[in-house]
């Protein structure tokens, strides 16, 4: 008798187990996800760049060139003088430094003015300052936006994007990291502002632009391989995409960098 109590124990213990152990796997497979930004933020860890403030400056419409890429679809602007004599050139982009905001005479923009310090490159849920990921584009990063509107699931699609790319070394010596060791994608992703952007999805680096309606669209990795660090597209290539302390360059939500940049504030 005592036994076969013990037995029924052991039974009930076990069972009372494996209806634990099916309830948290159902949850983690059916429990909805509810928005990437949902999801993103609860860990409360993000934080956007900061917002340059100040006079605003206007940037002169570069010109438009033709599409020598090779990738369908791409549009491309003057770019003469970067990489090479970083003079002035009538209708090229600008690449000057500025302290206060930029209006933009493309959007989202391909380059121009931009802030003297850039941003942690990564994965951040809400818009970010244009002035400092223009400072990435130059330094070779590529910056994807999206419609706010876009469905959560479209969003996951392109989060995954990013993280499936290969991270990019640093050397503190050569590309003014402040941080040894380190290494990054060299990608920026960033809802916009608004619902209008020219495509659902925009990919972009310095000087040239895909807009695209699906995160599928296999001329996204086209883009990235072509553009993304790159000696000949990225005019100050080799320089760092993070390193900035956090409470200026921002600190992304996920896939930046490989070490954490500093805390505290750019002088």
């Amino acid at each position: 008798m005592e036994a076969r109590t013990r037995r029924n124990r052991i039974l009930i213990f076990v069972g009372a187990v494996v209806v634990v152990v099916v309830v948290v796997v159902v949850a983690v497979v059916v429990w909805p996800r509810g928005s990437a930004t949902t999801a993103a933020t609860s860990s409360g860890s993000q934080i956007i760049p900061a917002t340059p403030t100040g006079a605003v400056t206007v940037q002169q419409k570069p010109t438009r060139v033709a599409n020598k890429s090779g990738i369908s679809g791409v549009l491309a602007w003057d770019t003469t003088g970067w990489p090479g004599d970083g003079a002035a050139h009538a209708g090229a982009l600008e690449h000057d430094h500025v302290a206060g905001p930029v209006k933009y005479a493309v959007l989202p923009p391909v380059g121009g003015p931009h802030n003297p310090i850039w941003m942690n490159a990564g994965v951040y849920t809400k818009p970010i300052p244009s002035e400092r990921a223009v400072h990435n584009l130059e330094h070779g990063a590529v910056w994807i936006t999206y419609d706010s509107n876009l469905p959560a699931a479209e969003v996951t699609e392109l989060t995954a994007f990013v993280s499936k790319q290969s991270m990019i070394s640093e050397p503190t010596a050569e590309s003014g990291s402040a941080v040894a060791d380190q290494a990054n994608r060299y990608i920026d992703l960033s809802p916009w502002s608004s619902n209008a952007l020219p495509s659902p999805i925009v990919i972009s680096a310095w000087g040239y632009q895909l807009r695209v309606t699906s995160p599928t669209d296999p001329r996204l990795q086209q883009f990235v391989d072509k553009f993304r660090h790159n000696a000949t597209y990225s005019p100050e290539f080799g320089a760092a995409v993070d390193g900035v302390p956090i409470q200026t360059g921002g600190r992304p939500d996920l896939d930046g960098s490989k070490q954490p940049s500093p805390a505290g504030a750019a002088q």
